[in-house]
């Protein structure tokens, strides 16, 4: 009775609401069956992914953008590295294949190259002072004429052909054995000033003399002919001096240091040879005073010259054993 007493409106309420909390509870159970099931399947996948591969296949690279500039940098060094090492060890096996064979054929070069200290000097010795010394000026000197000239050039040309075969010997003692090492020895500008300076001094001198005779100012005067006799073959073998001075620097030589010892040594012997003849051409004594203050004048810069020879040997010396103790010092 109570229920039929009730309303419809409310029947029907009431019902609909527990048919909605129903669908609500099946849903909600829904929902929930599904979120787990995700769960567990992304679960099993993420295993999946996760999984060890088999020895022999390769792990999977994961593409960063983040890493690619590493891994690029790192590639390069890796090459760059084993450039590097390939080069040096390239280097020391080319290094060993060389030192090997060619320990014997440098030894037999250094034997071969003893001989030439002895014989450069002996060709100077024999070129230029045999023929001053024990060669009679009466036999070539007739006087003070042309034919007397040219014996006396021609004594000098003697010389000036076995200083240079004495040069050539000493530049190829200086040189290194292996060529492809090179060698250049560049001379300081100072010395090829002071140089020069004193041979255009030694030019003139003498030509001074000769314009103060010629033009009257030097009495009494002396003969063109006789004033070659005496001096023009000095002249002429420091022009040569000059020349060969000149392309040793060009050519950076080693031996620039030597070249101007070797004939100005023979130079002292010309300007001795120029007073013997003044005495039997009868040449005036300002003439004579001028040899000799020729002859004072070179014995004075061969000095200086040897003294450079002392110093740039001491120089070389100190490099030297800076060089070997900065070596034990790294060793």
């Amino acid at each position: 009775m109570a229920s039929l007493t009730k309303p419809p409106c409310s029947i029907s309420v009431s019902t609909i609401c527990g048919v909605h909390h129903k669908r609500l509870k099946l849903w909600k159970s829904q929902n929930l069956l599904c979120t787990s099931n995700l769960l567990h399947t992304s679960r099993k996948l993420s295993t999946v992914c996760c999984a060890n591969t088999s020895p022999w296949e390769s792990a999977p690279v994961t593409y960063s953008p983040h890493n690619e500039g590493k891994l690029l940098k790192e590639a390069t060094n890796i090459f760059e590295t084993m450039s590097s090492g390939e080069t040096a060890e390239a280097s020391i096996m080319n290094a060993e294949e060389l030192a090997g064979p060619s320990n014997h054929p440098s030894i037999q070069l250094q034997y071969l190259k003893w001989p030439i200290w002895v014989l450069g000097p002996t060709l100077l010795l024999a070129t230029g002072m045999v023929p001053t010394l024990w060669l009679p000026i009466s036999s070539i000197f007739l006087g003070p004429n042309i034919a007397s000239l040219l014996s006396l050039v021609g004594l000098d040309c003697i010389f000036n052909l076995g200083a240079s075969l004495f040069l050539l010997m000493a530049d190829s003692c200086a040189r290194p054995k292996n060529r492809a090492q090179g060698c250049s020895s560049k001379p300081p500008f100072s010395y090829q000033f002071w140089n020069m300076v004193a041979n255009i001094i030694g030019y003139i001198i003498p030509l001074t003399m000769l314009l103060g005779s010629q033009k009257g100012f030097l009495q009494p005067q002396l003969p063109f002919i006789s004033f070659a006799v005496l001096l023009g073959p000095y002249l002429l073998l420091l022009t040569v001096q000059i020349l060969t001075e000149m392309l040793t620097w060009h050519w950076q030589s080693p031996v620039w240091l030597v070249t101007p010892v070797v004939y100005e040594s023979y130079r002292l012997l010309q300007l001795m040879r120029g007073l013997k003849l003044g005495v039997e051409l009868g040449a005036p004594s300002w003439m004579v005073h001028t040899i000799r203050g020729l002859v004072c004048c070179w014995v004075l810069v061969l000095g200086m010259q040897l003294m450079r020879v002392v110093w740039y040997t001491g120089f070389t010396a100190r490099t030297y054993n800076q060089e070997s103790s900065a070596s034990v010092e790294v060793n």
